[in-house]
């Protein structure tokens, strides 16, 4: 007998051999018509793979972002199947899931796949998917697996199992169809039933431009027709939400191919949200005791080296900046933590002193290739929310908590309610991607863990998603269209205190090594916008959107009663223009709507004889009449109310 302990900590008795299967059979048989995949002691296997040892077993639905992967590689093997059906001559290459559906990259030599060949390519993975076909996988031999493709002429999957380890090697079969592969499918094709090819596109065999140019056919899959046509609808959605487009109509910010690619211009609209954004966290911050700092734009090449960040980041910078003076070299500044730690040293400290918070809006730069540039989301200079916390190893946990806290109130503000926090941890399989020592590491693993524990978070933990120099602690936010982001970042760093030999003096007198807090709730100001634009779809916060009430004289004859009421709205500190151009009032309506402003305040003969405003409200209409003073209260009492919330 085998005993399996599942996510709820029960423990149930099985026989040798018994299956994911099974084991959700004796759970309901819902569950077991459902399970796609399952995970044993943190390796994934088949809902079919017979387990002869004790072990922790978590069982997947499509429901869970496992059985999605899971799903969406098995739907990869079915789209390189239909590939092979219309294109016998194909080379396939590799198939993964992605965040998002799915691709496969194939060598199609000289012939093309095109849109017009997407339907038929989603009718031939239906009509494969109703076959029902389990899929099966077995291990089979270097020598054999490397026969079996040499006789295809496939030289990429040769390269690949060339690369891989005898005895290790697995292929995974269903119906007429083989493919080399590690694991993770779904029982069966019949699961799938629902298929959209999204795109086409070119993409270097292993990323490397010296190789040849493959064709990557992108899609996604579903369980149920449904669930695709909601996909598709959100990704209308999205369109009407993307933040490259609100941005450029509600002349946020701009780019300029003089300045450089990814390299925002904050125009005056979005300069004064950024302003805003930036003085709401500093009261939180002044609060929660941290201390405002400034550092320089570059660095001289040795801060950087002695961080660690040459090494790590050398290649994703921009190349050293040379002096006129000999050997004297200077970077942009890829990370803000080495100046802090050397704000840090600038004095001695004491236990008592401790902890020491220093916060910084500073802007960063990293050389991205310009194929993975993507409006705000990424670019090449970016300015992050930053604080690095100084303390002793007994108030980490304290300390830690409360960044939590922070980094919640921000979220809890801005209306992001749906988000998880993700404990990013070492590879174990690969540690000579990070700096330090073993021991240093464990105890700052355990220190996110068990804050994380204490504050009741619904975590995951994601092995490989670490910092070089200490673990993490990621917000992992949903937008309204269910799209996940990474934003609010926290991290434990017992290791460039030791780089930066930094110290404080004991209760005992003696010289101690703090521990670093790196932290940043918004993650970068530029990426954190342009979620919170596709999120609220410009309908930013009142008390946040740059442009809170327009005026709207409905001839020029009500000019100086339009500056006069905007004047009165001014002193009461609510941001006020006036659109005195030369069109009518319904036009001008209309326009203050696509701006997104807040409230439209028609102003004609009867407001100006009564000292009063008509008011409208974006999305919603005419409001009625009010007195301005009515208006400013009215306005100032949804303000307060909304802030009052956090």
């Amino acid at each position: 007998m085998i005993h399996i302990t599942l996510p709820d900590e029960s423990v149930k008795e099985f026989k040798k051999g018994s299956t994911p299967f099974d084991v959700a059979m004796s759970i309901s048989q819902g569950l077991a018509r459902n399970i796609i995949s399952a995970k044993l002691n943190d390796q994934i296997i088949e809902t079919t793979t017979p387990i002869y040892i004790d072990g922790n077993l978590t069982l997947f639905t499509f429901d869970n972002d496992e059985g999605k992967k899971a799903f969406w590689h098995s739907s990869a093997h079915i789209l390189a199947q239909a590939i092979k059906k219309f294109y016998p001559s194909a080379k396939l290459t590799i198939g993964p899931a992605i965040d998002n559906g799915f691709y496969y990259d194939v060598d199609l030599d000289d012939e093309t796949i095109s849109e017009k060949d997407f339907k038929n390519i989603e009718s031939k993975m239906i009509e494969l998917a109703r076959g029902k076909h389990d899929f099966k996988l077995r291990s089979i031999s270097k020598e054999d697996a490397l026969n079996y493709y040499k006789e295809q002429n496939n030289e990429y999957k040769v390269e690949l199992i060339e690369n891989l380890t005898d005895g290790e090697i697995t292929f995974c079969d269903h119906d007429d169809f083989t493919d080399l592969c590690r694991g993770g499918h779904i029982p069966n094709t019949g699961i799938v039933k629902a298929v959209k090819i999204m795109n086409v596109a070119g993409a270097y065999w292993r990323g490397d431009e010296n190789n040849k140019q493959l064709t990557r056919v992108y899609g996604i899959s579903f369980p149920k027709q449904k669930m695709l046509t909601e996909y598709l609808e959100n990704l209308e959605k999205a369109k009407e939400r993307d933040h490259r487009k609100l941005g450029k109509e509600l002349e946020l910010y701009t780019f300029s191919q003089k300045v450089g690619q990814g390299l925002p211009l904050w125009l005056p609209k979005g300069a004064a949200l950024r302003e805003r954004l930036e003085q709401f966290l500093k009261r939180a911050q002044k609060k929660a005791g941290y201390e405002m700092v400034i550092t320089p734009h570059i660095g001289q090449k040795e801060l950087y080296i002695t961080s660690g960040h040459y090494e790590k980041y050398g290649e994703d910078s921009f190349q050293p900046i040379s002096t006129p003076k000999d050997d004297e070299e200077f970077l942009l500044k890829p990370m803000n933590c080495p100046h802090h730690c050397e704000i840090y040293r600038n004095k001695p400290y004491s236990y008592k002193e401790l902890p020491k918070r220093f916060a910084e809006f500073g802007t960063v730069y990293r050389y991205e290739q310009s194929g993975e540039l993507h409006g705000l989301t990424r670019v090449r200079c970016f300015t992050q929310d930053d604080a690095h916390i100084f303390c002793t190893p007994d108030q980490l946990n304290e300390e830690f908590k409360g960044v939590i806290d922070l980094v919640l109130y921000v979220f809890k503000a801005l209306g992001f309610k749906d988000f998880t926090a993700q404990i990013s941890l070492r590879d174990p399989e690969n540690k000579e991607k990070y700096i330090g020592s073993d021991e240093n590491w464990e105890k700052a693993e355990n220190a996110i863990m068990n804050a994380a524990k204490e504050k009741g978070l619904n975590t995951i933990i994601e092995y490989g998603e670490a910092a070089f120099y200490g673990p993490k602690l990621d917000f992992m936010v949903k937008d309204v269209l269910g799209r996940s982001w990474q934003l609010g970042t926290i991290q434990v760093d017992y290791n460039l205190p030791e780089r930066f030999d930094l110290n404080y003096k004991g209760s005992d007198n003696g010289l101690h090594r703090p521990v670093m807090i790196h932290r940043a709730p918004f993650g970068s100001m530029e990426r954190f916008i342009a979620i919170l634009l596709e999120n609220t779809g410009g309908n930013f916060p009142l008390w946040l959107i740059p442009e809170q009430v327009i005026i709207l004289p409905i001839s020029d004859k009500y000019q100086k009663y339009a500056e006069k009421v905007s004047q009165v709205l001014e002193n009461s500190e609510i941001r006020a223009l006036i659109d005195d151009r030369s069109e009518k009032t319904g036009r001008k309506i209309r326009d203050a709507e696509l701006k997104k402003i807040p409230f439209m305040l028609i102003i004609g003969e009867n407001e100006e004889n009564n000292g009063t405003v008509s008011v409208r409200k974006h999305g919603k209409g005419d409001q009625g009449t009010y007195k301005i003073e009515e208006f400013i209260t009215s306005i100032n009492k949804e303000i307060k109310s909304t802030l009052e919330q956090f």
